[in-house]
């Protein structure tokens, strides 16, 4: 696979197509630096964790075979990041989708061991949105909770910082931004995850606080 001219995609999911007949089969892929979320009808199957390439926005390659498709493609483009709210666990999304928040309290940029990270792409757009893509697909919360933090580990090493120095520094972030008192939470947050995590407490402050 030529790298230089192909966007790498891993695979995390695969399955035959409803239709039989086509003989086809569902590829779903993640591309964990620019995060980009594809479905592939795809000829062939591809096992979770094996690398494809797409050239041109929707043909698929395994090595130099095309092998299928893009049928639907999910980015960041069209995203919004709000930083006007108060948001528990650092960052959260809208039902829709096309906002991520972030909490207000949060820095928005942190130096670690002397390189500095947007938080606004560690947090938003590397972890809560393709968490939102993957529970908008029907995915488990703790895959895509799992999922996403893959990704933004991915990113956070990419720009040379240490997983773990970051998750130690993000960590304390969060306890400050927990222990606060919310008093403005966005009327169109998902509550998915503070649903599946049984958060009660944070689940009536959220609604106690959201914007009429």
């Amino acid at each position: 696979m030529n790298v230089d001219w192909m966007e790498e995609f891993s695979v995390i999911e695969h399955k035959n197509d409803p239709d039989e007949e086509k003989k086809l089969f569902v590829i779903k892929g993640i591309n964990y630096i620019s995060p980009t979320y594809i479905t592939v009808l795809s000829k062939k199957d591809v096992p979770v964790g094996q690398k494809i390439g797409v050239n041109g926005g929707s043909k698929v390659f395994l090595g130099d075979e095309q092998i299928g498709e893009v049928v639907k493609r999910q980015d960041s483009n069209s995203v919004k990041i709000n930083v006007d709210y108060d948001i528990k666990y650092n960052g959260g999304y809208s039902r829709d989708g096309k906002t991520i928040y972030i909490a207000r309290d949060l820095p928005k940029e942190m130096e670690i061991d002397g390189k500095k990270i947007s938080i606004l792409e560690s947090v938003g757009k590397h972890h809560e949105l393709p968490e939102k893509w993957l529970s908008d697909d029907a995915y488990e919360y703790p895959y895509a909770h799992e999922t996403a933090t893959g990704i933004e580990k991915e990113y956070v090493e990419s720009v040379g910082i240490k997983w773990e120095r970051y998750d130690e520094e993000l960590g304390k972030q969060l306890h400050i931004v927990y222990q606060k008192k919310l008093s403005k939470s966005p009327k169109d947050l998902d509550l998915a995850p503070y649903i599946y995590g049984k958060d009660q407490a944070t689940l009536k402050e959220i609604r106690e606080s959201m914007e009429i």
